[in-house]
């Protein structure tokens, strides 16, 4: 009988969730872009959202629009989507009359109904010179449309667009389902997902349960991808307003007392927790106890000597400093053991082939392969628990991710998620390349990358932090060269606006990003990584380290860049300039652009720098032009 029932429930559960996720509406993904593909059969999602909602008619939705010239006030963007100018003002709080600042956030709402299958907010659209189905879609409604749906809704149009030709726009909206007006849903929002972006970033930001959204989007919670220029739906109880249009801060971590159960909890799910509290209890204590043994055995080794590429001046710490610092990180382990595996030397030693130099990448780092994934594994002879306890904080898609710590014979072994690109290094010095490239839009990209990991981290993290080691070999790149920022073994936490603090015994970083106030006064902030992030932005764009740019007339990059920039032969002294691996193929009033953004990262004032956010919207923006420049190039080559 017992087994008859359970095997009722499942069946009854296998029933309700085919039943709750086919009810919801399938996540675009990349299909959005590959216009060149007449039949979209394969993706059916491309052509707009099923009417599968409770209401079949029509209902009303939102969508999420990001200002940008010419459409950046009230009455442009109500044209622009179909929307009334006096609620598209009204739920934005501002009058009919407003400009809003570039990329900001605008709340569109719209009648949104069922044409044929799908569900669709019409608008139109006057054809300009140049244009395309492929930039209308991306360019001018940034993802609220798709080229195949514009191609479906226009089909007795030639597939060549004349100027001045008016078109039907159906923009993506969706209606609740009936699954979704059960728990509450009352409206359906087409996010714009933008560069760096995740799902749970999104739903924090309308207050809504992550769960909700990847069911919503039928998003698996393993596989969470999302990518710009797509629409992601995001269910609301509540109409959304104005305050949600401003990006909140990454919740602190949760504590020991958020994790118990709730009375309401059902008995099974009680066990399940008691059972997974049970175990991590066990975890915790072994932990301490291994904790109290690494702490005898590791401060009897003597301190690891600076590398070749890095250098410390430095007085050395009381022994009373480094029980204190230690305690507290061992006090702290139990709560680490809960989110980071604790690896056996035995285990490290089965995944490297017993660290064989077929798995050798470079320094003390090796490649591993555990669980069927390869991994990063790094030897570290130093104290460890700063880089683990910030990793442990913090999530973003640009920083690394730890995902595990093992402690051998006096050293430590950190595992991470594997760059399978490798360090951005490989790919960027001229000299260093053996036919490694990377194209004008990659490398835009990669900047705007490693830009939105330390804005999280100046911005977001609790509390902010200064990186301190911003370089080149610290950025790694994945299998679709998105950066990560690694090494974080540096990194402190600021301290004021500016995050402003002295160290004046402990100057510590790589020659040539070092900021001149940290060197002269120990001065460090977050602008410490802004100008370190000038120079990577310029040896991204050279090819070039930042040392081979300098010379005995000009110590000071900025100079180097103000000679470039002002130069009456202009185009062909940026040409010499630039990393001649690109062959000249690249947008030269871009390149103007960043070295310009480039100069403003190398003051010698530090308040005269621009903050990351700052930075990472610049870079948004060049990014964008450079993916319609290369864009056009292509269909001109065509």
């Amino acid at each position: 009988m017992g087994l008859l029932y359970l095997i009722f429930v499942f069946s009854l559960s296998l029933v309700c969730f085919c039943s709750l996720i086919h009810a919801q509406q399938p996540y675009v993904g990349k299909a959005t872009t590959n216009c060149g593909t007449t039949d979209a059969s394969n993706s059916n999602s491309v052509l707009g959202y099923s009417c599968n909602g409770l209401n079949k008619i029509s209902c009303q939705a939102y969508l999420v629009f990001r200002s940008l010239p010419p459409f950046n006030t009230v009455d442009s963007i109500s044209t622009l989507l179909g929307s009334d100018p006096s609620q598209l003002s009204k739920i934005n709080s501002v009058s009919e009359t407003e400009t809003f600042e570039t990329s900001k956030l605008v709340i569109v709402p719209v009648n949104c109904s069922c044409s044929g299958q799908y569900y669709q907010a019409n608008t139109s659209y006057v054809i300009e010179h140049d244009n395309n189905y492929f930039l209308i879609a991306n360019d001018t409604y940034q993802g609220l449309s798709t080229c195949h749906a514009l191609q479906d809704q226009n089909n007795n149009l030639t597939r060549n667009l004349f100027t001045g030709t008016r078109i039907t726009v159906p923009l993506r909206c969706a209606c609740p389902t009936k699954n979704q007006s059960d728990v509450g849903v009352k409206y359906l929002l087409s996010y714009i997902v933008t560069w760096g972006e995740t799902i749970s970033d999104i739903s924090r930001r309308f207050g809504v349960n992550t769960g909700r959204t990847l069911e919503a989007n039928r998003i698996p919670e393993e596989v969470p991808n999302i990518y710009p220029f797509t629409t992601l739906l995001v269910p609301l109880e509540n109409q959304p307003n104005s305050s949600q249009t401003i990006a909140p801060p990454p919740p602190p971590p949760p504590s020991p007392s958020s994790a118990s159960p709730s009375p309401n909890s059902s008995s099974n799910k009680g066990s399940k927790k008691t059972w997974i509290y049970a175990v991590v209890c066990v975890l915790g204590a072994s932990t301490l106890i291994i904790g109290t043994v690494i702490f005898c055995m590791y401060f009897r080794k003597s301190k690891k000597n600076p590398g070749t590429d890095s250098f410390e001046a430095y007085e050395k710490p009381s022994n009373k400093k480094i029980d204190e610092e230690s305690l507290d990180f061992l006090e702290s382990m139990s709560d680490i053991a809960q989110s980071l595996k604790v690896y056996s030397f035995k285990e490290l030693q089965a995944a490297t082939d017993n660290f064989s130099p077929s798995c050798w990448i470079k320094g003390s780092i090796y490649r591993g392969t555990i669980n069927g994934d390869f991994a990063a594994i790094k030897k570290v002879n130093g104290d460890v628990s700063n880089e683990i306890n910030l990793l442990n904080k913090i999530n973003h898609f640009n920083l690394i991710i730890l995902s595990g710590a093992c402690f051998n014979d006096g050293s430590w072994y950190l595992v991470y998620e594997y760059a399978v690109n490798g360090s951005l290094s490989d790919w960027i010095y001229v000299n260093n390349n053996e036919g490694k490239f990377l194209n004008w839009a990659q490398r835009i990209q990669i900047a705007l990358d490693v830009a939105t990991g330390l804005n999280y981290l100046h911005s977001f993290a609790n509390p902010p932090h200064v990186h301190k080691d911003v370089k080149s070999s610290n950025v790694l790149l994945d299998s679709e060269f998105r950066a990560k920022i690694a090494n974080l073994a540096l990194a402190r936490a600021a301290q004021g606006q500016e995050g402003e603090f002295a160290l004046t015994r402990h100057i510590v970083g790589t020659k040539g990003y070092m900021a001149p106030e940290y060197l002269e006064n120990g001065l460090v902030s977050t602008k410490l990584d802004v100008y370190a992030f000038g120079i990577l932005m310029l040896e991204i764009l050279t090819g070039k380290e930042a040392a081979a740019l300098y010379s005995e007339e000009n110590m000071n990059l900025s100079n180097v860049l103000n000679d470039v920039l002002n130069k009456e032969d202009g185009p062909e002294s940026l040409r010499h300039f630039l990393d001649p691996s690109m062959q000249e193929n690249y947008p030269l009033e871009l390149a103007v652009i960043m070295l310009r953004l480039i100069d403003s990262c190398l003051k010698k004032d530090p308040s005269s720098r621009p903050t990351m956010d700052d930075i990472v919207k610049s870079l948004s923006r060049i990014l964008n032009a450079s993916l319609t420049w290369e864009l056009s190039n292509n269909i001109s080559d065509c």
